[in-house]
């Protein structure tokens, strides 16, 4: 029975972009074409996130040597936390927007020198700060949930927190780096795309591999190896 015991992960930012680069051209066309696959199942309502998910299993089972097939990407087994978790972006998105309908009405009807332009522009740096906070403090829930089979979206998120402690800065850079790498197929006209996107997610996955490598351990290996001594 493999158990997660969440702590601060050591992040190797170096070492995660160059594996999903590595892994990306030994196999492009099985992972070109997955990646396809999820693009397409994004288009299923609440599935986005499902998708993603499916495609970091995939990527493991390829990694591993075993037996891949598009179902792997349409798989609804762990539908039901990543819906759970889309409500909870989409009702964050309603909070953040309550303030805004509310200002927006208010900023038309007076003079800028009012200093309510000033007031919404604070508000919108606050949300961005804090929106930055939680995507950085969840970054591990898709593999906690995914890779690590948390079903529930609240202790995937404690976990993740857990784990991204000490590592903001760190996974904020990586973020950055590989959402660089993945604008280089755009700047390719978008045919660089085709390379550049699927590497995003793969160099994710690499992220995520090895974060729960770290994490969890095997109960039944342990007991095992401490019955030999």
């Amino acid at each position: 029975m493999v158990k997660i015991n969440a702590k601060p992960v050591d992040f190797k930012l170096g070492e995660y972009i160059s594996s999903g680069f590595d892994f990306m051209k030994n196999n492009f066309g099985s992972v070109l074409g997955a990646f396809l696959l999820c693009m397409l199942m994004c288009i299923i309502p609440f599935c986005g996130l499902l998708a993603i998910g499916n495609f970091y299993r995939y990527c493991r089972d390829l990694r591993a040597g075993k037996q891949v097939s598009a179902g792997d990407i349409f798989n609804f087994d762990q539908f039901t936390p990543y819906f759970i978790l889309q409500l909870i972006l989409i009702g964050g998105i309603m909070l953040i927007y309550i303030p805004m309908i509310v200002i927006m009405p208010s900023m038309a009807d007076r003079d800028a020198s009012a200093g309510l332009p000033f007031v919404f522009m604070i508000y919108m740096f606050v949300v961005y700060i804090a929106i930055l906070i939680v995507c950085l403090k969840g970054f591990y829930m898709p593999a906690l949930i995914s890779l690590g089979g948390i079903t529930e979206v609240k202790t995937a998120w404690k976990m993740s927190v857990a784990m991204t402690k000490g590592n903001l800065l760190t996974i904020f850079l990586y973020s950055l780096v590989v959402g660089i790498l993945g604008q280089l197929g755009v700047i390719a006209c978008f045919i660089g795309l085709i390379f550049t996107l699927p590497l995003v997610y793969v160099c994710h996955y690499f992220a995520y591999e090895d974060a729960m490598k770290q994490v969890t351990y095997d109960e039944i290996q342990e007991i095992g190896i401490k019955n030999e001594f």
